[in-house]
C-alpha cells in the first residue's frame, strides 16, 4: 500500500520533507518549512500563467484535455446541447441539478422579469462614439450596473446575491444587444418577454420595423446551443478573473466587468475573429497549401487550432460542426466554410499537426456560424460573453462560500536591485 505523501529531499541542507497527496496535489503553503536557516522565508513554487497550479477545488465544470471530454456538473456536453436549453443549463451550472419543469418554468419567468435596464444605462451608450467597440461598451455597462444596485455590494447578503445573478443573466443580452445597435446606428429595440432567451436576444438584436419579431427557429435553436457550448469552461483566463477581483468581496458587477474585460483579449474570446481573419486572408482553396507551409515554417499561426487544455478533438467544436449544416441552410453557405473544411481535413492528416496534437477548438466553427448570422466580427467576443455570465457567477459564488479562499494575492521572484542610495537629480 503506498503512502498519500511526497518525500522531498533538500541537497543544500540534506534534511526530507514529508508532504502530504491530495487528489493528485500537493499544497503550496506545505513548501515553506523548507528552508536553509530560520531566517529564510521557505520554499515557493514559480508557475508563470498558472501552467500546473490549482488555485481552488471546485464542482462546476470537469474537462479531462486528453480525452477530449467536457461536462457540466457531471453532464457531457453532448447530452446537454443535444437536449437542453440555455436556461436550464444555467440552471444546472448555478444550482447542481437539472430543474424540474416547475422549478424551470419559474426560473425563466424570474430571469424574463429582469431584461429590462434603467432608461439612463442607454443614455451611457448614447455618450460613445459611433464607431465604439461593442465589447469596450459591454465591459463598461456591466461595471455601471454597480451604480444602479447598491445594494449588490452587500455580497454576504444570500437574498440579495441572487438576486443579482438573475439579473445579470437576464440584463447581458440587453446590454450586448444595445452595444450592437450603437455600433451599426440603429434605434435600441426593447426585450419581448413573449420569447425565449435566445429568441428575444435575435430580436433585440435584429428587430427592424416589423410589429413582431419572430426569430428563426433554426437560428434560435443554433444560438441555445452555442449558448450551452460556451456557459462555463473551467479556470480559464476570464474566470479567474472573476475569482481574483471578486475576493476582493466587490459586487459582482465589477468583477464581471473584469471577467469581461480579460475575455476581450484576442488570445481569449477574441480568437473566432481572428479565425475569421485568418480564413478571409487565405482567400480560397487554392492557397491554403501555400497557407500550410508558411504554418509549419512559423511564419503565420494557424488559428482555431490547438488548445491550451485540450490536447485532442475540443467536444464542443464537433457540436458546432454539426449544427452548421443548419445554420447555412436557412442564412445560405458562407464561402469560408469550405477553406475551413479543407483545413481541418489536411490538419486532421498531415503528421505535422498530428504530433503537436493540433485539432480544431470551438473558435473554429463558431466564428463562421456567427458571421452567416450576419454578425460583425467585433461582436464575437461579446457572444461569448453573454453565455459566460452564468459560469463567470456559480465560480464567483463558488469562490466566496470556499472558507479556503481569500483575497487574491500571487508571489513573485524579485529580481532587482537592492540597498541603493538616493542620488539627487542634479547628480544623476
Amino acid at each position: 500500500m503506498t503512502h498519500e505523501t511526497l518525500t522531498v529531499t533538500d541537497n543544500r541542507t540534506g534534511k526530507s520533507y514529508e508532504i502530504p497527496i491530495t487528489h493528485d496535489t500537493i499544497r503550496a503553503m506545505d513548501l515553506r518549512q523548507i528552508k536553509v536557516n530560520e531566517d529564510d522565508f521557505g520554499m515557493m513554487s514559480y508557475d508563470p500563467a498558472f501552467k500546473n497550479t490549482a488555485s481552488t477545488k471546485s464542482t462546476i465544470t470537469d474537462i479531462d484535455g486528453d480525452k477530449g471530454i467536457l461536462q457540466y456538473r457531471g453532464y457531457p456536453i453532448e447530452q446537454l446541447a443535444e437536449q437542453s436549453t440555455y436556461l436550464e443549463v444555467a440552471y444546472l451550472i448555478l444550482n447542481g441539478e437539472l430543474p424540474t419543469q416547475a422549478e424551470l418554468d419559474e426560473w425563466t419567468r424570474e430571469i424574463t422579469h429582469h431584461t429590462l435596464i434603467h432608461e439612463n444605462v442607454k443614455q451611457l451608450f448614447d455618450a460613445f462614439r459611433y464607431d465604439a467597440h461593442p465589447m469596450g461598451m459591454l465591459i463598461s455597462s456591466l461595471a455601471a450596473l454597480s451604480t444602479f444596485y447598491p445594494e449588490a455590494s452587500n455580497i454576504g447578503d444570500i437574498k440579495s446575491r441572487d438576486l443579482q445573478i438573475k439579473r445579470l443573466i437576464a440584463k447581458a443580452p440587453t446590454l450586448a444587444a444595445f452595444a450592437y445597435r450603437h455600433s451599426v446606428g440603429l434605434p435600441y429595440n426593447y426585450p419581448d418577454n413573449d420569447l425565449s432567451y435566445t429568441g428575444n436576444f435575435l430580436n433585440m438584436m435584429f428587430k427592424m420595423v416589423e410589429p413582431r419579431y419572430k426569430p428563426e427557429p433554426a437560428l434560435e435553436r443554433a444560438l441555445d446551443v452555442l449558448f450551452i457550448l460556451h456557459a462555463d469552461h473551467e479556470q480559464n483566463c476570464g474566470t479567474n478573473a472573476m475569482r481574483s477581483v471578486g475576493s476582493s468581496n466587490v459586487d459582482p458587477y465589477c468583477a464581471a466587468a473584469a471577467a469581461a474585460a480579460a475575455l476581450y483579449g484576442p488570445l481569449h474570446g477574441g480568437a473566432n475573429e481572428a479565425v475569421i481573419r485568418m480564413l478571409t486572408e487565405i482567400g480560397s482553396l487554392d492557397n491554403i497549401p501555400a497557407f500550410i507551409e508558411r504554418v509549419k515554417n512559423r511564419e503565420v499561426r494557424l488559428m482555431g487550432f490547438g488548445h491550451r487544455v485540450y490536447k485532442n478533438y475540443d467536444p464542443r467544436a464537433k457540436i458546432i460542426k454539426r449544427i452548421a449544416d443548419e445554420v447555412f441552410a436557412v442564412t445560405g453557405a458562407n464561402p469560408l466554410l469550405d477553406i475551413a473544411l479543407e483545413l481541418e481535413r489536411i490538419a486532421l492528416e498531415d503528421d505535422y499537426f498530428i504530433e503537436r496534437k493540433l485539432y480544431p477548438n470551438v473558435d473554429f466553427y463558431s466564428g463562421i456560424i456567427y458571421q452567416a448570422m450576419g454578425l460583425p466580427t467585433a461582436m464575437f467576443p461579446v457572444m461569448f460573453a453573454i453565455p459566460r455570465m452564468v459560469g463567470w457567477l456559480a465560480q464567483w459564488v463558488e469562490m466566496l462560500d470556499d472558507d479556503e479562499q481569500a483575497i487574491a494575492r500571487p508571489r513573485q521572484i524579485y529580481l532587482g536591485a537592492r540597498n541603493r542610495d538616493y542620488v539627487s537629480i542634479d547628480q544623476r
